[in-house]
């Protein structure tokens, strides 16, 4: 193998990691915003839902856009392709985003109910709608895609809401509202925390469910083999061991163990992430009905000093951002209190 092929696998497994950091992260957030219309009695414990990733929410949206860059940087190819074929699903993503993001900002600004209640729909909504069409991309990435000899990807976004990729939609927003309730449980308290906890229990049925039933399914379709590719056994076996992760999580619910069913579903989301990378190699865009048309990291990558000056780069700021991630995660450790009422301020409400 040659130094410029090294470099090419580092940077397609580097992008893996920070796509699982991106959904580890962000993950909880998304959970939290589609979780909270059903455990939320009032408009505090919508801000208490809203306050545990109020100081957060933006900082993990950064890997979103570091993962983006690193993928137009070091496979530029493939960066085009992905955002011609799936140009109206990931332009859902982005307006779903926009509208998430001013949610935050826009809600507070006003008293009215009726103001608020359409920022928190617009919270719901943007979050719903990417945790949703992620889980389908990567299904489909996973399961590959009707390619032409170019490696181009034509069927729109009808094409890719076939069964397989709908059930894995459903499944990463299953995970993601799993993974966020058990966040809520962890960072609020009082009757928030027990509601979040139940409904993590809820949630966690369907996940495991739901994952388990993609894992089958894509393995049992299978599709062409590229040249080099990885054992199909390795991907499988990764995928049933974030299927296992959430049956964990699940039992450690009941167990009242918060903390631990957290970091299962977080497993989870690792290991799925690792078979959806490791099933996809040496593909970036695999192909469905020709191995040959496949879009492979060879083929999409950029050139050998342009990867050897981006690996500089992440090296010397990379330990900068994971810094000020932890430290931010650490000054807002504290669980969220709900607010004591005194007499006069009940009367006066």
């Amino acid at each position: 193998m040659t130094p410029f092929s090294d470099l090419n696998t580092t940077w397609f497994a580097l992008i893996g990691l920070l796509w699982t950091g991106y959904f580890f992260l962000e993950g909880f957030d998304y959970g939290v915003a589609v979780v909270t219309p059903f455990i939320a009695r009032d408009e505090t414990d919508r801000r208490m839902c809203l306050n545990a990733v109020g100081p957060v929410w933006d900082g993990n949206e950064v890997w979103l856009i570091v993962a983006g860059g690193a993928m137009f940087a070091a496979f530029p190819l493939w960066y085009a392709r992905l955002f011609s074929g799936f140009y109206l699903a990931l332009f859902l993503v982005l307006i779903a985003l926009i509208f998430r993001g001013i949610s935050f900002e826009f809600r507070q600004h006003d008293d009215r109910q009726s103001w608020r209640r359409t920022w928190d729909t617009a919270n719901f909504v943007g979050s719903l709608i990417p945790a949703f069409v992620w889980g389908v991309a990567f299904t489909n990435l996973v399961h590959g895609l009707p390619l032409s000899p170019g490696g181009h990807y034509f069927g729109g976004l009808p094409g890719l809401l076939h069964p397989i990729a709908i059930v894995g939609g459903l499944a990463s927003l299953a995970v993601f509202v799993f993974h966020g309730s058990l966040f809520l449980s962890l960072k609020t308290s009082g009757d928030v925390a027990r509601r979040a906890r139940r409904a993590a229990g809820v949630v966690g049925v369907a996940a495991v469910a739901l994952l388990g039933g993609a894992v089958a399914w894509v393995a049992e379709a299978g599709r062409p083999a590229v040249a080099g590719s990885v054992s199909p056994v390795l991907p499988l076996v990764l995928g049933i061991g974030a299927v296992a992760a959430l049956v964990a999580a699940t039992a450690l619910v009941v167990a009242h163990r918060d903390g631990w069913a957290f970091a299962a579903t977080g497993t989870a989301i690792l290991a799925t992430m690792g078979a959806v990378f490791g099933r996809m190699f040496p593909a970036v865009l695999p192909a469905s009905n020709r191995a040959a048309n496949a879009l492979t990291i060879a083929a999409s990558a950029s050139q050998h000093n342009t990867l050897i000056v981006m690996t500089i780069a992440a090296a010397c700021f990379t330990p900068f951002v994971l810094a000020y991630q932890a430290w931010t995660y650490w000054v807002f450790r504290q669980r969220i209190i709900r607010p004591v009422a005194t007499p006069g301020a009940a009367a006066a409400s």
